[in-house]
């Protein structure tokens, strides 16, 4: 009888996570072992599944809890992380999580297995702003935007993977973009509209960790960009566009200093077809996309959106940090979002 290969996930409620552990279990031949928060809704959506999982719960902040996993475990893949904007608002906790919670994880994994094979997802927000110099290669240096807690927190864990002495692979995501799960905040004013972008689906994210597990020779001890490709790339503007016209919002008409004109993130990964070649995960283009984001759109939102765009662009607009900088002349808050 051959014994299964066990896999340690850790944010499998995330938008990427779900879909990592759908296709493990539509794989069949791997225990999976999730380490995930204690949480009423976290417990419903593990009860929901059917399929060799066993969940233990816990907090990357606390190392102790981190003894509950008692496995053998032979993959991580590490996709827990404290994400913007409540990083930026709780940057002490996003610290805690995403860089000592890394810390604490490696340390774990290496006592369980010390030959195990360690899979991270980092982010495109490691390179900060590329206005002036879109396309993005993995050798580039990394600099965080002023403000971004998030990617400094992804820069740090990087360093304490690739220090680790663990058999490892780091994957820095482009723009993920689900036609689920998205959430309106402030964060959507802090991208320049001109900025250049790639996005890359979460079936497709999610690819590329499961097809890693069969190729992880030939991706030990490097790090890759992940991203969708020439074929979904396209502008903040014209991201913003095409989604105003799929939920019947109407042109984008808002205050001309509503959107930063600086220090965000995003552009091409121009390398990221070294990935693709290796674990062909790319499924989905630009149109692709917006089809399914059409499809996802019940058409009772889509009248009601229509009627009621004014007043939903006014609030949205009302989040804007960067115009509330210029509306309160709060010259620190206009010198980070503005040329």
């Amino acid at each position: 009888m051959v014994t299964k290969s066990s896999i340690l996930l850790t944010g499998a409620t995330g938008t990427v996570g779900r879909e990592v552990l759908k296709q493990l279990l539509n794989k069949n031949k791997y225990n999976i072992v999730v380490f995930s928060p204690d949480r009423k809704r976290n417990r419903r959506f593990y009860s929901k599944i059917n399929g060799n999982i066993s969940v233990c719960y816990g907090s990357l902040e606390n190392a102790d809890d981190l003894k509950k996993i008692t496995e053998k475990i032979d993959f991580v893949i590490h996709l827990a992380a404290i994400i913007p904007p409540l990083a930026d608002e709780k940057p002490e906790m996003a610290h805690r999580v995403n860089t000592l919670g890394t810390q604490y994880l490696l340390s774990r994994v290496k006592e369980l297995n010390p030959n195990a094979y360690f899979m991270y997802s980092s982010s495109v927000s490691v390179y900060g702003d590329r206005l002036s110099n879109p396309n993005i290669k993995v050798t580039d240096e990394l600099i965080a935007s002023e403000g971004d807690e998030y990617a400094l927190t992804k820069i740090e864990a990087e360093k304490h993977i690739q220090n680790s002495g663990l058999k490892h692979t780091i994957f820095r995501l482009s723009a993920i973009m689900g036609v689920k799960n998205h959430k309106l905040s402030k964060l959507m004013f802090h991208m320049p509209l001109e900025t250049p972008m790639e996005i890359v689906t979460p079936p497709d994210t999610a690819r590329v960790f499961v097809n890693a597990l069969d190729k992880k020779e030939v991706l030990i001890g490097k790090i890759f960009n992940l991203g969708g490709g020439e074929k979904c790339r396209l502008t903040y503007r014209q991201l913003l566009e095409k989604s105003f016209e799929l939920y019947g919002l109407g042109r984008l008409n808002f205050h001309p200093k509503t959107f930063a004109e600086k220090n965000f993130h995003c552009g091409y990964m121009i390398d990221s077809d070294d990935l693709e070649d290796i674990l062909k995960f790319r499924t989905h283009t630009l149109e692709d996309y917006f089809l399914m984001t059409k499809k996802s759109i019940p058409w009772v939102q889509k009248i009601a959106t229509q009627i009621f765009s004014y007043p939903v662009k006014k609030y949205l607009q009302s989040l804007s940090e960067p115009l509330e900088a210029i509306k309160k002349k709060d010259e620190k808050l206009i010198q980070r979002f503005f040329k």
